[in-house]
């Protein structure tokens, strides 16, 4: 576990998190959590509010938040100083509306077996929370059918398919021939042995059917019933009702590996024994099923990367077949956190702690910055034992005889920065300085927005300001808060457009 004082994490004693109530409840709760601050001198800005708590809420089926890697990780979460967690109960979730839910600036929220998605959408509509994990996408990756159609557009190598869809109003997706050792799908053909999924995630009877040469008959998967995950049945035609996604079984080593990401840059991969080979499920001396580590490589990080941006979902697992020399996603969980691994817990407490308090401290004024921790010892074994091995000396060398500035400067022509420049009194004299905490933080909300709305723009033009926006968006974000003496933006109004400037001049042009 953890230490309860590295860096960016709370001195405040033993993690606590507490169980969501209603609206006025958790208006006092959270009054009462908030700590006092050692207020940043400025002379330009005495009226900051107080630092007050991060609220992430945890919003799914009890048998989920109750479950020890979600405890585990929450308890880790906590120790950050200006983070508390509130968990939703399963009772208010189901027969509460929305706006009794209790109050939170994040929210962690993902779909499982009996969980309302419609009523989670909902809330994050009302309250507008940071969300950890895309609730809209949540819908997509529970259709198999949607979910291969992401993985094809992000051009992520997946097994060849076809789908199978028995609906009266498509008559012309639901053209299936079978033979004794194939099967046509809308023209597709499929050899055995191959693969037939329900095209419902939440089914896992997932068949596998063998041709005559190595005996006929299927596997038939399930879900873990006690210790066995599938059995072989002598049947060997394929389902007649209900709609499938046939694909062409990928030959493995007998494991299946499972990618467990925290973000886009970080994964966490481990095998275990596939259910396909006897469905005996392996089992450790204290009844845990057996994992084994996997290295992934650097083609498979970057899959791990696309699936977790296509999906929209910070916290994800997905499968992999490793097959032929390639690797293909085979299935994508969303939410799903490794069992039994503390430096898992460690990591990904310490990731989502980041990406929480890089996204809100800058708007709630918290004085944080993303922590830098030295990398391990590097201890490698000898014949005598263990010493420590020199990776690399690096020098950082600059001319000394002046403090070199540190500057950005970029020509905006947006009406908000028009309106920010008016706002504080620009036009009297045709420059402006802004120091305040509150000026740049509305410096930072509009460069926020406008990214957001140049996502889109894929013209030359168009891309140089968005490399601009996104230079001054990361130095504004930069400490993790504003204290009006360790930043400044300076606009200039230019009404006859850019003239050749000096080396010496500073901030924005307008």
């Amino acid at each position: 576990m953890s230490e309860p004082n590295s860096p960016g994490e709370s001195r405040r004693g033993a993690p606590r998190f507490f169980v969501g109530c209603e609206d006025d409840e958790s208006e006092v709760l959270e009054d009462s959590m908030r700590t006092d601050m050692e207020l940043y001198e400025d002379d330009e800005d005495t009226d900051s509010p107080p630092e007050r708590q991060i609220m992430v809420g945890i919003c799914c089926m009890m048998k989920k938040s109750k479950s020890k890697p979600m405890t585990q990780i929450l308890e880790r979460l906590c120790r950050f100083e200006y983070i508390t967690v509130v968990i939703f109960p399963e009772d208010v979730i189901l027969n509460e509306p929305v706006d009794k839910w209790p109050l939170c600036d994040c929210l962690i929220s993902f779909h499982s077996k009996g969980f309302p998605l419609d009523k989670a959408v909902s809330y994050a509509k009302l309250r507008n929370p940071l969300l950890i994990n895309d609730l809209n996408m949540q819908y997509y990756i529970q259709d198999r059918r949607e979910v291969y159609r992401i993985l094809q557009e992000e051009g992520i190598d997946l097994p060849r398919y076809a789908v199978l869809n028995r609906d009266p109003d498509k008559p012309d997706e639901c053209n299936l021939v079978e033979g004794e050792d194939h099967v046509e799908v809308n023209g597709e053909i499929f050899q055995k042995p191959f693969v037939e999924k329900p095209v419902c995630a939440e089914d896992h009877n997932v068949y596998i059917y063998y041709p005559t040469s190595a005996g006929g008959g299927s596997q038939r998967l399930f879900r873990k019933i006690g210790s066995r995950s599938s059995v072989y049945s002598p049947e060997s035609s394929v389902r007649k009702t209900g709609s499938y996604i046939y694909e062409e079984f990928m030959p493995t080593d007998g494991t299946d590996v499972k990618v467990y990401t925290v973000g886009p840059d970080y994964a966490h991969a481990e095998a275990r024994k596939s259910p396909a080979l006897d469905g005996k499920v392996e089992r450790d001396s204290e009844g845990k099923e057996v994992r084994y580590p996997v290295m992934l490589s650097a083609m498979e990080k970057l899959v791990a990367r696309k699936v977790c941006l296509a999906f929209k979902q910070t916290v994800c697992g997905f499968d992999l077949l490793r097959a032929n020399g390639h690797s293909y996603v085979c299935d994508v969980n969303g939410f799903s956190f490794v069992k039994n691994s503390m430096k898992y817990y460690d990591d990904c407490a310490k990731i989502l702690g980041n990406i929480v308090m890089r996204e809100l401290a800058p708007q709630f004024q918290i004085p944080w910055s993303i922590p830098t921790e030295a990398e391990d010892i590097p201890i490698v074994p000898t014949t005598s034992g263990t010493m420590m091995e020199l990776r690399c000396v690096i020098a950082v060398i600059r001319h000394g005889d002046r403090t070199p500035k540190q500057k950005m400067k970029m020509e905006v022509r947006n009406p908000m920065f028009f309106d920010l420049f008016e706002k504080y009194g620009g036009y009297k004299t045709g420059k402006l300085k802004l120091k305040k905490p509150k000026q740049l933080q509305e410096v930072l909300d509009i460069t926020r927005q406008l990214l957001a709305e140049l996502g889109q723009h894929n013209d030359c033009e168009i891309e140089e300001k968005k490399s601009k926006l996104e230079q001054l968006k990361t130095v504004l974000e930069m400490y993790g808060h504003f204290s009006g003496i360790n930043r400044k933006v300076q606009l200039t109004y230019l009404p006859h457009g850019q003239p050749k400037t000096s080396s010496e001049e500073e901030g924005m042009s307008i």
